[in-house]
């Protein structure tokens, strides 16, 4: 956190996932006071804390060439969706609450699905106050896994992770309808994904926003066409 006679005026965090990996989120400098090397000096801090290892993150449009002077390479752009909330659950798919799925069959799931496991993250992530969280069965197996949360403006879904385009599309849809019909419900949906952004045309879901997908070591080279909803722009 910078601060400016005791107020909070920047921030950044630096989360570390494993040994090996990091990301770097919530970089952001009141508009008055950029300029003058104060997210800088936090950048610094985020990367020296984060060093020797491959370290993501998404970066808005005016800020990636300035990453991109600190080593970071563009991977792919993550594509902010919008639609309205509400909606029926499809019946003919057999859904779980997470918090009825063991825990460790959860995380074997998703670390197929991120750069490492991140078990103390998503423990907070799933029990966290508002959060819903759905795992789509076949074969008493997880073949689809997401979470919704309120934000300050609607829902947002994140991760939706799913083994093809059918199980994702059941899973938003059991997510979706557990929000009011009024609100709108936001999924952050990977370019490469051709079946996640069919998705959004079925829904017919409007681009509100999008960011790059950076990192600084390489690309690590995740399963995207079977992430239809990255966790969050922030953390991962």
């Amino acid at each position: 956190m910078g601060l400016l006679d005791d107020e909070p005026v920047a921030s950044i965090s630096a989360v570390r996932y494993g040994d090996n990996f990091g990301f770097i989120g919530f970089y952001i400098v009141k508009n008055s006071l950029r300029g003058n090397g104060l997210g800088a000096k936090l950048a610094d801090a985020a990367l020296h804390y984060l060093e020797g290892r491959n370290i993501g993150l998404d970066g808005v449009l005016d800020q990636q060439e300035y990453y991109q002077r600190h080593g970071f390479t563009i991977a792919h752009r993550n594509i902010r969706f919008a639609c309205s909330g509400g909606g029926e659950k499809p019946d003919n798919f057999s859904f779980s609450s997470l918090a009825n799925i063991p825990f460790e069959k959860i995380t074997d799931y998703d670390a197929q699905h991120f750069f490492t496991r991140r078990d103390n993250f998503l423990n907070s992530w799933i029990k966290a106050e508002g959060h819903y969280g759905l795992a789509l069965i076949q074969q008493q197996q997880i073949r689809a896994y997401g979470v919704i949360r309120p934000c300050i403006e609607g829902y947002k879904i994140g991760p939706l992770f799913a083994e093809n385009g059918h199980l994702a599309e059941a899973l938003f849809l059991a997510l979706k309808s557990h929000t009011p019909e009024n609100d709108s419900v936001y999924l952050d949906i990977p370019e490469l994904n051709k079946n996640g952004l069919e998705l959004a045309e079925k829904y017919e879901m409007q681009q509100v926003f999008e960011k790059a997908r950076m990192y600084n070591l390489f690309d690590p080279k995740l399963p995207l066409e079977k992430i239809f909803g990255i966790s969050s722009f922030e953390l991962g």
